[in-house]
C-alpha cells in the first residue's frame, strides 16, 4: 500500500442524459431516471479511484459550509478517504451539471463559486509521509508544487484540455510535474508534435495524452520516444465524464507500484474502459483485484 497526497476539487455533480447534440428547444422533457446527482470533481474522482486501487489517500480540498458540503464530506468518508485536511472555507460548495448523449459526447457546466480566489494553507502538512503528490490544476494547489519538489517527492498532475504548450494558467503545474497528463481535445496539429513540444519545454519524465476512443499517446523521456496504445473496446458506454481522471489515477497508482510506464498505461486504459460503463465522474472504479 502506498500513501498518496491529493490536492484538488470536490464538487456536487448532476448528470442528465440527452438524446443527441444539439438539443432542440422544448419547455420540459420528462427524463425518468435520466437525472442523477452525486459527488465528483477531479480531486474526489482521483482520490476515490486511488483508494479503490488499494492506496491510502489524504485529500486537501475546499468545501462550502452548506448542505452540499455536508454531502461531499460524507461521501469522502464513505470512500475511506482521510478528510482531516478538508477546509470548509467556501460560502458554497462548487457544483457542475453534465449533459451526456449515448454516443459518449457531453457538455459540462462547471460552477467553481469563488474557489479560484480562495487559498489553502499547506504549512502544517507533512509531505514527507507520502510516496506521491497529486496536484490537480486548481489554483489552491499551486503552493503545494514547490513544497513537494523541494522534498524530492514525485508530482503528478493532469492539465486536461490544453491548447498552448506555454499556457499561463497551467505553466506552474507542467514545470513541476514528473507525470503529466492532458487531453487531446484542444490540441492543435499532430498530437505527437504537441507531446514533443511539451517535452522540450518541461522536464516531465512521462507525458500521457488521452485520446478518447483512439486510446492514448505517451512520451517517455528515458528513451525520447512517443508510443500509441489503442483504446480498450467497450460494449456499452454510459457516460465518458471522469474517464480521464480514471486513466490518470490508475497510471499513478501502478507507477507507485513500480510497473513500467507501458504496463501502467495498458492497465490504466482497462481501468478507464470499465469506468465509462457507469454514470457519474466518481463512480465505476475497479478494485486492484478486479483490475488484475
Amino acid at each position: 500500500m502506498k500513501r498518496i497526497f491529493v490536492s484538488g476539487l470536490v464538487n456536487t455533480e448532476t448528470t442528465c442524459t440527452v438524446k443527441d447534440f444539439p438539443i432542440p428547444y422544448q419547455p420540459i422533457d420528462y427524463n425518468f431516471f435520466g437525472v442523477h446527482t452525486s459527488v465528483s470533481g477531479v480531486g474526489f474522482n482521483v482520490a476515490k479511484a486511488l483508494t479503490a486501487l488499494g492506496n491510502e489517500v489524504d485529500i486537501a480540498t475546499l468545501l462550502g459550509s452548506d448542505p452540499a458540503g455536508d454531502i461531499a464530506l460524507r461521501e469522502l468518508d464513505a470512500a475511506c478517504i482521510n478528510t482531516s485536511l478538508v477546509n470548509r472555507a467556501l460560502p458554497e460548495t462548487c457544483s457542475s451539471v453534465v449533459l451526456h448523449s449515448p454516443d459518449g459526447r457531453r457538455r459540462i457546466y462547471c460552477d467553481l463559486k469563488n474557489i479560484q480566489d480562495t487559498a489553502y494553507d499547506f504549512s502544517a502538512v507533512d509531505l514527507t509521509a507520502y510516496d506521491m503528490v497529486v496536484a490537480c490544476n486548481i489554483n489552491f494547489s499551486r503552493p503545494l508544487l514547490q513544497k513537494a519538489k523541494a522534498l524530492g517527492l514525485p508530482v503528478a498532475t493532469d492539465v486536461h484540455a490544453l491548447s498552448n504548450p506555454d499556457d499561463d494558467y497551467n505553466r506552474d503545474f507542467m514545470q513541476n510535474a514528473d507525470i503529466l497528463f492532458l487531453s487531446h481535445e484542444h490540441v492543435p496539429g499532430a498530437p505527437e508534435d504537441f507531446l514533443r513540444t511539451l517535452a522540450r519545454r518541461y522536464g516531465c519524465r512521462v507525458i500521457v495524452m488521452g485520446c478518447g476512443g483512439n486510446g492514448a499517446m505517451m512520451y517517455l523521456r528515458e528513451n525520447d520516444t512517443v508510443c500509441h496504445q489503442p483504446a480498450v473496446p467497450v460494449e456499452h458506454i454510459v457516460n465518458t465524464v471522469g474517464a480521464g481522471d480514471a486513466l490518470f489515477s490508475a497510471f499513478v497508482s501502478l507507477w507507485c507500484e513500480g510497473l513500467s510506464p507501458t504496463d501502467c498505461l495498458t492497465r490504466a486504459q482497462r481501468f478507464a474502459a470499465a469506468k465509462i460503463t457507469h454514470n457519474g465522474g466518481g463512480t465505476g472504479f475497479l478494485s486492484r483485484e478486479e483490475l488484475n
